[in-house]
Order: structure tokens, then C-alpha cells, then sequence
């Protein structure tokens, strides 16, 4: 309930921003694993580079448009992403759909058979297979380390950024994901 009324209250503070800007006002929600989530004053634009998807044909993250995007950047040999990623398959499986998508972008050299095993070894089946082989979106949005993960809001602008891993299905990020995408979208 407490949770719920928080979600509330930072959903009423983002919608009441001026101009669509991103309402800081998520700072009581910043706890556990969320403490290092920056949350940007302005959004900044997303790469409009291509990647490679599943079956090799190119994507980008504009076909994304329209959706919040929890996109995560990660590697197969990536030990703290190889932690994260069941946490990240919850929450799509939690809150995915319409609204809201988590997408999983493999940057550098992280072959498909590579992906697929990792995916497998960790029970992953329900997150894109998506390639930045050449880490043209990465370099394109400063992603330094891995995991990063940045929050794209339905115009595919980065709102907010988390560096390093984090439990992406627990309850504060749950709450920090629905008062951001200003929905109470599970629960």
C-alpha cells in the first residue's frame, strides 16, 4: 500500500511537470538498488543507429516509438550481467506490453551462438536478442562499463540511467519503473 501510494505521488509530480520535463520528484523512491539511478533534469536523445536483431535483419530503437524503454547493455562474458538478466526477464514479464518494454542490446563482440547459450544457461526467453556489434549506440550514448541500463521515454529520449547492475524486479525498482512511466501498470 505504502508502495502504491508513493508510485502515486511520484506519478501526480511527473505529470504535473511543465512541458512534459521529467519530475525529479522520484527521490524518495530511490532506494536499495535504485540509489544509483540518475534520474535526467532534461532528456537527452537516444541513438538513432542501427542494430542487428535476432535474425539479423537491422532494428534501431525508434521502432520502439511510442513506449517506455528500459534498455539494458550488457555482454555475454559480463559476470554482473549475467545476474542481472533474470531480474530483467521478471520485470518484462511483470510490467511488458503495450506501454512498456524492457530491450536487451548485446554491445561489442558477443556472437549470436554466445547469446543464445547465455540466454539459455540463464533461462532467459521472453528479452530481445538485440546486437551493437560495432557499439556504435553505445559509444553514440556514452555507455563506459557494463551493465548500463537508461530509461527511454515513449519520444526515445533517455530519462534516466543506472550504472552497474541492480535487481530490475524488486519492489523499489518496480515502484521507481511505474512512477516513471507514470502508470500502475501490475499492481
Amino acid at each position: 500500500m505504502v508502495r502504491k501510494i508513493l508510485a502515486t505521488a511520484a506519478y501526480l509530480a511527473l505529470s504535473l511537470g511543465a512541458n512534459g520535463a521529467v519530475a525529479q520528484d522520484v527521490s524518495d523512491l530511490l532506494t536499495g538498488d535504485m540509489r544509483g539511478l540518475v534520474v535526467h533534469d532534461t532528456p537527452t536523445e537516444a541513438s538513432a543507429a542501427a542494430f542487428l536483431m535476432e535474425d539479423e535483419t537491422e532494428g534501431a530503437l525508434s521502432d520502439y516509438a511510442g513506449q517506455h524503454v528500459l534498455l539494458n547493455f550488457w555482454a555475454t562474458w559480463c559476470a554482473p550481467c549475467r545476474e542481472e538478466m533474470p531480474s530483467l526477464q521478471t520485470l518484462q514479464n511483470q510490467l511488458g506490453g503495450e506501454a512498456f518494454q524492457v530491450v536487451t542490446l548485446a554491445t561489442g563482440r558477443n556472437p549470436p551462438q554466445a547469446i543464445r547459450r547465455f540466454f539459455e544457461e540463464e533461462g532467459i526467453t521472453s528479452l530481445p536478442q538485440h546486437r551493437d556489434i560495432n557499439q556504435q549506440i553505445a559509444r553514440e550514448m556514452g555507455i563506459f562499463g557494463l551493465p548500463i541500463t537508461v530509461i527511454l521515454d515513449p519520444d526515445g529520449n533517455e530519462i534516466a540511467r543506472l550504472r552497474g547492475d541492480a535487481d530490475w524486479s524488486s519492489p523499489e525498482a518496480v515502484a521507481v519503473i511505474e512512477a516513471l512511466i507514470g502508470a500502475e501498470v501490475g499492481g
